[in-house]
Formats: structure tokens, sequence, C-alpha cells
């Protein structure tokens, strides 16, 4: 015997509460559980329980991050110009502060850097 369903008038989405909502997800955790027939048996696609689950479960997710954490501390005081000039970017790495001055070759940068990251 099949089931049919008939809509009469505008159609309309349906209203879940979370009460509803958590029975259901909760009935698909269960041992032996089958999400297809779960979902068929409440007239929703299996799609729905996979996102109330999620959203119920793990409501506030953090995001994650492929960066790295920057800090960002005040300058110290500006100190006076030397015969090699002012460092115009400096960079610690495993506790090596690593000074570069703004007319510095991009060779000699590169064999710095080089050298404290072994």
């Amino acid at each position: 015997m099949t089931q049919v369903t008939v809509i009469t008038g505008t159609e309309r989405r349906r209203t879940w509460t979370d009460d509803q909502k958590l029975d259901l997800v909760l009935a698909t955790m269960e041992e032996d559980a089958n999400m297809s027939e779960i979902a068929r048996a409440a007239d929703i696609q299996p799609a729905q329980l996979y996102r109330w689950r999620k959203e119920l479960l793990d409501p506030d997710p953090e995001p994650e991050s492929g960066f790295v954490p920057v800090v960002v501390e005040e300058a110290p005081p500006r100190r006076e110009a030397t015969s090699m000039g002012m460092a115009a970017i400096e960079i610690e790495v495993d506790g090596a502060n690593v000074r570069i001055a703004a007319d510095a070759p991009p060779a000699l940068v590169t064999a710095a850097l080089q050298g404290v990251r072994r």
C-alpha cells in the first residue's frame, strides 16, 4: 500500500519544532538506524536530517583558519640611523631577531633567512 499526500491551495513549507527535529535526529543515532527510512517516514529528504543533526549537535563550530596568528606590538622608540641604514623589517624566528635594512640586496636577505631557519 502506498501513501499519497494531497496538498491543496498554495504550497507551504512545514515548520518543525526543535523538539521534533531533536526526536528525529536522536532516532538516527540509534544502533542499526537507517537514515533513509527515518527520513522517508517523516516525509523529508535525508539531507535535511544531516543538516539538522549538524545544527543541533554542533550549533556554532569555530571556523578553521589556515593562517598563522599575527601579533602586532607597539614599535620601539626610533634609533638614530647608522651607516648601514635603518631596519625596514624585523623578523623573529625561533627566538632569533633578523633586522633587514631597506636597501639590503635580496640575495643577502634570502641567505640570512635560510640561515635562521636551519
